[in-house]
């Protein structure tokens, strides 16, 4: 058998099995690559909310990073939440001393609801450290508004936000429009002085908890199967939307239940 992509998730863990490290471990397996994981917090969590945070020390991260690193070929790097600057910066330092080709980062900042989930500090951190040593950032449109400093709500906000962080920050950026108003959703990426735009029919549901995490260690799996940046996108955002309309109709959880991402393999 021809050797796998091999792919590494950095987030934290999602015990409910929806979204973070336990998300990105489905979404990769079922895309037929190999996933490897550093796990940066544990949570206790399921569908209705979280209850609490412990995270891993900074010494542990940065352990955990050159275990895999040193021993297995990394094709590419999906990186989820983080909000401990000092478990930022280990994460840099990692990747500066590994230099993975591809990193995906989906900077987890603002809750679906709106709410800030980590300090300005941290933020600049990101911006600082992360975000030049990534291949493609994911933010949605609460993250978006926070990194240019204001409301972004259409489509051509999304462009205009897009090009802005991609030049300020030298990485491609994909804008996702899940919470546009209306029927259609609309995610937006810039890439190589390119503007592309992927839209689909709004799937009406409650079950879309891990979404985030989902399309981010997709996308990453794609590019590590050696998919352009716009392919792997749009190979994602198809994964996706199937793994929500699979799900759709599930109960799993008392609350926003997760989508189902082992549709490929029935």
């Amino acid at each position: 058998m021809k050797n796998p992509a091999i792919i590494l998730t950095i987030a934290g863990s999602d015990c409910s099995g929806g979204a973070g490290i336990q998300a990105d471990i489905k979404t990769i397996s079922a895309l037929g690559a190999y996933a490897a994981s550093v796990i940066t917090a544990i949570t206790a969590q399921n569908t209705t909310g979280v209850q609490g945070v412990m995270p891993v020390s900074p010494s542990m991260v940065t352990a955990q990073i050159d275990s895999v690193m040193t021993d297995l070929s990394v094709d590419a790097v999906k990186i989820g939440m983080v909000n401990d600057p000092d478990i930022v910066r280990a994460i840099a330092d990692g990747l500066r001393r590994h230099q993975p080709r591809l990193v995906v980062y989906d900077p987890v900042m603002v809750s679906t609801s709106g709410c800030r989930l980590m300090a300005e500090e941290t933020v600049d951190i990101i911006k600082e450290e992360l975000f030049p040593l990534s291949t493609l950032i994911t933010p949605n449109l609460h993250e978006v508004s926070l990194l240019v400093d204001k409301k972004v709500g259409t489509v051509e906000e999304m462009e205009a936000a897009a090009m802005e962080l991609s030049r300020k920050h030298h990485t491609s950026v994909l804008v996702k429009g899940g919470h546009l108003e209306g029927g259609e959703m609309c995610d937006i990426l810039f890439a190589d002085g390119q503007l592309s735009r992927f839209s689909d029919e709004k799937i009406e549901t409650d079950n879309l908890h891990g979404t985030g995490c989902t399309l981010s260690s997709a996308i990453a799996t794609f590019l590590g199967k050696g998919k352009s940046l716009a392919e792997a996108v749009r190979q994602a955002k198809n994964y996706v939307t199937e793994a929500i309309r699979q799900g759709s109709d599930m109960e799993i959880g008392h609350g926003h239940g997760p989508v189902w991402h082992l549709h490929t393999l029935r």
